[in-house]
């Protein structure tokens, strides 16, 4: 649960720029600091682009939810690295459209935990929950959202830009897919991922400042690696794409049309 505990806060460090407050800078959030500030206008002059990443992940995330409470009925979601809490957090997208829906979060990111009183508001027919721990720890994860979520039933697992955090390939395909192996049929998959292509290295040179600056580290995989993230899995039209081209909307209106941050979604058989 979350907690605005001394010592929670002072595993924050504001004296280094950190992933999810730049990525809260760029989305016009206040909860991020002047170092953060410094590093997103550092990486933007590097990519001038690289703040309509934020963008497109958010409003692809509202499209993927909608998609899964409007079309697949579904009604209980396990979002892992949720970030800082912002407008139409899953909760809000999910619970317009179907009050009753049950929504776990997970982060272990502290400036995230003291801000998770934010994702725990519901509608009377729903719920919400929040969960302070690291993606890689499934058992404990799976323990604790239990007490919310019905895993008879299935559940849309959200991983937006949280496996980039995952160095070795092969631990984050196998985290992703323990995730899915313990969720029942017609379980969805949401994911988005930054990739690296040639014909965008400025993204190459924007995240090589980010690991020589900030924390945590970042690692980019190619399109062919990201949609690796969904073997198995039934994958939704239009496959795996850039964010703004996954089912777009008048959201995108504005926005480019590729972007290096790549999405999917995709059902469990």
């Amino acid at each position: 649960m979350p907690s605005d505990a001394p010592e929670q806060h002072a595993r924050i460090n504001t004296t280094q720029p950190h992933t999810a407050r730049i990525w809260n800078y760029w989305l016009g959030g206040k909860d991020n600091y002047p170092v953060d500030q410094a590093a997103g206008d550092q990486i933007r002059t590097l990519h001038p682009g690289i703040g309509d990443y934020a963008q497109a992940d958010r409003l692809f995330l509202g499209r993927a939810v909608r998609h899964m409470v409007a079309d697949c009925g579904i009604r209980q979601f396990l979002d892992i690295g949720t970030g800082l809490p912002t407008a139409d957090n899953t909760h809000e997208v999910a619970q317009r459209l179907a009050p009753e829906s049950r929504i776990v979060y997970v982060d272990n990111d502290p400036l995230v935990l003291a801000h998770a009183r934010a994702l725990l508001t519901s509608t009377p027919e729903g719920r919400t929950d929040y969960l302070d721990e690291d993606l890689r720890n499934i058992d404990r994860i799976l323990e604790h959202a239990a007490k919310t979520l019905d895993f008879s039933e299935p559940v849309a697992l959200v991983l937006l830009g949280v496996v980039i955090f995952l160095e070795d390939s092969e631990e984050a395909y196998g985290t992703v897919r323990r995730l899915m192996d313990r969720l029942p049929s017609g379980s969805h998959l949401i994911l988005s991922h930054t990739i690296t292509d040639p014909a965008m290295p400025d993204v190459d040179a924007a995240v090589a400042f980010w690991n020589e600056h900030g924390t945590p580290k970042l690692t980019q995989r190619t399109p062919d690696q990201v949609a690796r993230f969904f073997d198995g899995l039934e994958l939704l039209d239009p496959g795996v794409v850039s964010c703004n081209r996954w089912r777009p909307d008048a959201d995108t209106d504005g926005l480019p049309d590729e972007v290096a941050m790549f999405s999917g979604v995709a059902r469990k058989p």
